[in-house]
């Protein structure tokens, strides 16, 4: 598995409606993708309280040959043509979990981004993560989580979709979910990755 996001953040006065409609007429397309797993269509707005307005699509490819076709494609040119090419934050997947509201759809995401500090073993500490996370996944209101890591800059990204509009407040930076594409999320691998 391998987690990918890009984000695109837009002037505070931006039509977000923009977005919303782009998702609306758009988001069915990756719906059959080959090789996604998910692609959870997120925003975060100024009027409903965050910092910044902006478009952060995230991703979960069961392999890399699906992520490639998508990076090097039409879909992923129609980003680079309508607003620059932004930076693909890649991590290599270590877990992913549904939860009890599985059958659900997300309304909400949230991503929270952990350093792995240079005196933990990282062994250590992605089994520790690992641990905690298919504790956390297990929790009410989750859709499905996911956990991995970006072994370049040694950091850890929990990654959860929520049932409904509200997610805790200290599970990280909340997203709003557009829409849910996920025609490989059955075939996500169950658990620890490795």
């Amino acid at each position: 598995m391998h987690a990918m996001q890009y984000e695109i953040t837009l002037p505070a006065d931006y039509d977000m409606g923009i977005i919303h409609e782009r998702v609306a007429t758009k988001g069915h397309l990756l719906d059959s993708f080959p090789g996604l797993g998910l692609k959870a269509y997120l925003v975060r707005e100024r009027e409903a309280g965050s910092p910044v307005n902006q478009y952060a699509p995230f991703y979960l490819w069961g392999a890399p040959e699906g992520m490639n076709s998508f990076l090097w494609g039409p879909g992923f040119q129609g980003i680079v043509r309508d607003f620059g090419r932004p930076v693909v934050q890649h991590w290599t997947g270590l877990s992913y979990a549904e939860g009890p509201a599985a059958a659900s759809a997300p309304g909400t995401a949230t991503r929270r981004r952990t350093p792995l500090g240079e005196g933990v073993p990282p062994g250590d500490a992605v089994a520790d993560a690992v641990a905690g996370h298919a504790r956390a996944a297990r929790r009410d209101g989750v859709v499905a989580s996911a956990l991995a890591v970006d072994p370049r800059h040694w950091e850890l990204l929990a990654f959860t979709l929520w049932a409904g509009t509200e997610a805790p407040a200290d599970e990280g930076e909340r997203f709003r979910v557009l829409h849910l594409s996920a025609p490989g999320r059955a075939g996500l691998g169950r658990g620890r990755q490795w």
